[in-house]
């Protein structure tokens, strides 16, 4: 397994956290914010930066699995009628899925990209064994997906994600060999919930589990929500089963909030802000070097 991954990723169960690590970051949306979501130029653009792009999982009307994020139209979807903004990917075929502009929402300069199916992205991968894809979730059938990543021999380069770990359970019987993250969010008690049904089912299939970070007054003695405590007591009881502890700080483009979780120990990042990320964990893995 191990070289199957790319040199900045950390291998659930080899992990020795008393020495240094190089450190994963994943794209939220595939980019961030500073690019289109979800389109084949922002996963490219992602894996030039070296960081991991998250691709969030619809299906079309005809039964193709394609990369868009939202429920409906209205944010993104630039080139249709106000009044079928409000229809989803579930309504349309690919063929129609394919006339979407999806990337002027981020500026003029990305006007003409498009929705690109999971298979096109596959094919991108393809031979490429250092390119990474988290697979989040959204309205997709499992059995369907199994049988893409088998057909382009993506078990290995991909991160199956979702915030329901009784998916997580049902995908590892089907494979098995396939990382997995499970993202959490909502205040402390809601995180302190959500823990122990985790816990109660041994955290089965869990190979990455992600929190939700509110960033608040740096300066104070408790920046964030959830608490310091609650992150400490997180990371430690993650590690003791060999899960790495990712942290999405939301909506946040402050590096020192991000020093801040580095120094609490978080194992790995998922951002809206992946250049701003990456340069900080290399100052600050260089600094810890010295």
């Amino acid at each position: 397994l191990l070289n199957c991954w790319h040199s900045s990723f950390l291998i659930a169960g080899e992990l020795d956290h008393n020495t240094e690590q190089s450190f994963h970051i994943q794209a939220h949306r595939g980019a961030g914010i500073d690019y289109p979501e979800n389109t084949l130029e922002c996963f490219e653009h992602s894996w030039e930066m070296q960081v991991t792009p998250e691709a969030d999982l619809r299906t079309t009307k005809d039964g193709v699995i394609v990369c868009f994020h939202d429920k409906d139209f209205r944010r993104v979807v630039s080139n249709l009628p106000e009044e079928r903004k409000e229809l989803g990917i579930e309504r349309l075929t690919l063929d129609e899925v394919r006339q979407l502009e999806v990337g002027s929402f981020r500026g003029k300069q990305f006007t003409g990209q498009r929705i690109p199916t999971l298979a096109s992205v596959f094919a991108e991968m393809k031979g490429h064994p250092e390119r990474l894809l988290y697979l989040d979730i959204k309205d997709i059938n499992l059995d369907q997906l199994v049988a893409l990543i088998q057909e382009y021999d993506m078990a290995k380069q991909c991160i199956f994600t979702t915030k329901d770990h009784q998916l997580i359970r049902d995908w590892k019987k089907r494979v098995p060999e396939s990382l997995s993250l499970l993202w959490m969010g909502g205040s402390e008690k809601e995180l302190v919930e959500g823990l122990k049904a985790v816990r109660n089912a041994d955290f089965e299939g869990i190979t990455h589990l992600q929190t939700h970070v509110k960033v608040g007054d740096l300066a104070s003695d408790e920046p964030f929500m959830p608490s310091i405590e609650f992150l400490e007591r997180t990371r430690d009881e993650l590690h003791s089963h060999g899960i790495i502890f990712q942290a999405l700080p939301w909506e946040c483009k402050e590096p020192l909030a991000y020093t801040r979780l580095l120094e609490l120990g978080v194992d790995s990042f998922a951002t809206d802000y992946p250049e701003m990320t990456l340069k900080t964990v290399r100052e600050f893995q260089q600094k810890r070097s010295r």
